[in-house]
């Protein structure tokens, strides 16, 4: 009797689980939904969001391209033939492509070509629809309104396998930032797409909307941007770098914002838009002398010449080894170990105190401040620490934090690296002397340049230097003070030697009717390695500034590959600048035509000068 009814209750019970578990998934589980045999998902692109300057000028916009796209499965049979001439694509190319396709995946959407205009779209919608498994899906493209700037901006492009295999958010075919802003700032300026669903029959046509639209998915509105940069100062600061090398950053001291960031030479961001992208960013790739793609503010890494002398400046009033009125005698250069001699440009018998010794940039003050510094502890190695713990607070030898992917971090030399060369403290002052004077181990870039003379400005402090001051309507508040490790109360002193120097030493050539000007030139020699042997090639031209000095404003650094000396293409750059971005307006017009017209090309055509030996990467 048992029996007789266990199969029939078993029967009756698998039916109520079968029957509910049919249920479940065609009316309620999101298995069923996701279903590629039944449902077709095509990706909703929000448009990326805006780009503006400092001042609310529009930057970065959008302009609408197309996408043909196709789904192998969909497809029946066609003339490739036919279609090529159609979509202007090559034969071969598209079956290539078609190819390339089904290897990705039979059922998702592959991009057969991207970016096509908004007329070639309107032609090709009266044909494409002959061609089943082939449709068009609209896209945008950025629109660099602006041709400057790009090496802050940066440019987007498609996404390639790696950047699918590091976020399966994107999708074959997708635009992504690739450098600057764009990429920095990828997830704010993207938005987030949206989905829409189709329903398909049994052969696996699109017969209309799933569900009527209830799974559909809106993108999500991308964030606009506002920048730091002024892109009127930013025009400006590149056409005075027509024709050279080198890089100028501009901040504003009391808040980190970066004014203008230049390199030179650069590239134009619409580069990377439309049909010749690939070819532009090939031929960019391989310019091995100009150095295009290569951004010298941020990643070239140089001696930093002179104006190092005011940082060891700084450090000795603060290890106490000198005051404002220590006092050497120069006889035209310093005399250090094994009789070796560091020449100075300043006569026999000029005696200097610490301000003259700034604004005449002499080499044996400085060399002799070095020497108290390191000698003044019980080995040299705990000398060096301390000289190298002083000149690291002003951000030197480390990365600075700002907001985009790029940059290297120079190099301030420490007891270890002295140890490992010459042994364990057999070697001093005088073996690392050429630190007195920015010419020795120490690398720093333009950016960095630019952030110790920020510190120097707000008398012993910088904030980090960056990129963007607002996302949509929220501003972006820089309120982190970065202290040095140098007394308020030692910077006055040395400001004072700052502006001696534009007012009566190695930069009068920068002064400015009305404003005070604290700078500090450098020539930096500049050497290279061939087949052994140490040549000398023109040296460089640098110049650090910040105005006015008692209530800073603004601050410059500028570095000139091959310029010869600070004064003659670093100096005059950064005070025309200081004058357009204080009065908006240049009185020295004879100045800003020499700057404007100026070329080193021909500097740059000379033997060992065309490849850039002298940039550390």
């Amino acid at each position: 009797m048992l029996k007789r009814y266990l199969l029939v209750w078993v029967t009756i019970i698998s039916s109520i689980v079968f029957v509910i578990r049919l249920s479940s998934l065609q009316l309620s589980s999101d298995s069923y939904f996701n279903s590629d045999f039944a449902v077709q998902e095509l990706s909703i692109y929000p448009e990326r969001g805006l780009i503006f300057d400092r001042n609310g000028e529009l930057l970065v916009a959008n302009q609408p391209m197309y996408d043909l796209i196709i789904v192998p499965e969909n497809t029946s049979e066609f003339d490739t033939i036919e279609l090529s001439r159609l979509t202007g694509i090559k034969v071969d190319d598209l079956i290539q492509k078609i190819s390339d396709a089904v290897n990705y995946s039979s059922k998702l959407p592959y991009v057969i070509e991207s970016q096509i205009s908004k007329e070639k779209n309107a032609f090709l919608q009266e044909k494409i629809w002959q061609y089943e498994g082939f449709y068009l899906r609209k896209n945008s493209v950025r629109d660099y309104i602006k041709p400057y700037a790009s090496n802050v901006i940066g440019y987007t492009g498609e996404v390639d396998e790696n950047d699918i295999s590091k976020d399966s958010y994107y999708e074959k075919g997708e635009m992504i930032g690739k450098q600057g802003i764009e990429k920095y700032y990828e997830n704010e300026l993207k938005g987030f797409k949206g989905k829409r669903y189709f329903q398909k029959d049994r052969f696996n046509r699109v017969i209309g909307v799933y569900n009527n639209s209830s799974k559909d998915v809106d993108p999500l509105k991308a964030k606009n941007i506002t920048l730091t940069i002024d892109i009127e100062l930013q025009e400006y600061a590149e056409n005075l770098l027509s024709n050279k090398r080198g890089g100028v950053v501009v901040l504003e001291p009391g808040s980190g914002e970066i004014l203008t960031l230049v390199s030179s030479p650069t590239y134009k961001s619409n580069e990377f838009i439309g049909k010749e992208r690939s070819n532009n960013f090939k031929k960019l790739l391989t310019d091995t002398i100009n150095k295009p793609l290569f951004d010298r503010s941020l990643q070239a890494q140089y001696s930093p010449g002179s104006p190092m002398k005011i940082l060891n400046a700084l450090v000795g009033l603060q290890e106490n080894v000198i005051d404002a009125n220590t006092s050497f005698k120069c006889d035209g250069g310093h005399y250090y170990a094994n009789n070796a001699f560091m020449k100075c440009h300043n006569s026999f018998g000029t005696i200097s105190d610490l301000r003259k010794g700034i604004y005449n940039s002499c080499n044996t003050y400085f060399a002799k401040t070095y020497k108290m510094i390191i000698d003044k502890y019980d080995s040299p190695s705990e000398g060096m620490d301390n000289w190298a713990n002083h000149i690291k607070s002003f951000g030197l030898g480390n990365y600075l934090g700002y907001d985009l992917s790029i940059g290297k971090k120079g190099f301030i030399p420490e007891s270890d690296y002295y140890n490992q060369f010459y042994g364990d403290n057999r070697w001093g002052s005088s073996t690392t002397i050429s630190n007195a004077i920015g010419q020795g181990e120490i690398l720093t870039t333009p950016i960095q340049m630019a952030n110790f003379a920020a510190a120097i400005a707000n008398r012993g402090y910088y904030l980090k230097p960056h990129f963007v001051k607002k996302i949509n309507n929220e501003s972006i508040v820089n309120v982190d003070k970065i202290s040095t490790t140098i007394d308020k109360e030692n910077f006055e002193i040395v400001i004072d030697g700052m502006v001696d120097v534009v007012d009566k030493g190695t930069a009068r050539i920068a002064k400015i009717n009305g404003i005070d000007v604290a700078g500090k030139t450098g020539t930096v020699e500049n050497f290279i390695l061939i087949e052994d042997k140490k040549r000398q090639l023109t040296d460089h031209s640098t110049f650090i500034a910040f105005a006015p000095a008692n209530d800073p404003k603004i601050v410059v650094s500028v570095f000139i590959e091959n310029g010869y000396w600070g004064s003659r293409w670093a100096a005059p750059i950064a005070s025309l600048i200081i004058e357009k971005y204080l009065t908006n307006d240049i009185k020295r017009k004879w100045l800003e035509n020499r700057m404007l017209n100026g070329s080193l090309l021909s500097e740059y055509e000379k033997p060992y000068l065309s490849k850039s030996f002298s940039i550390n990467e």
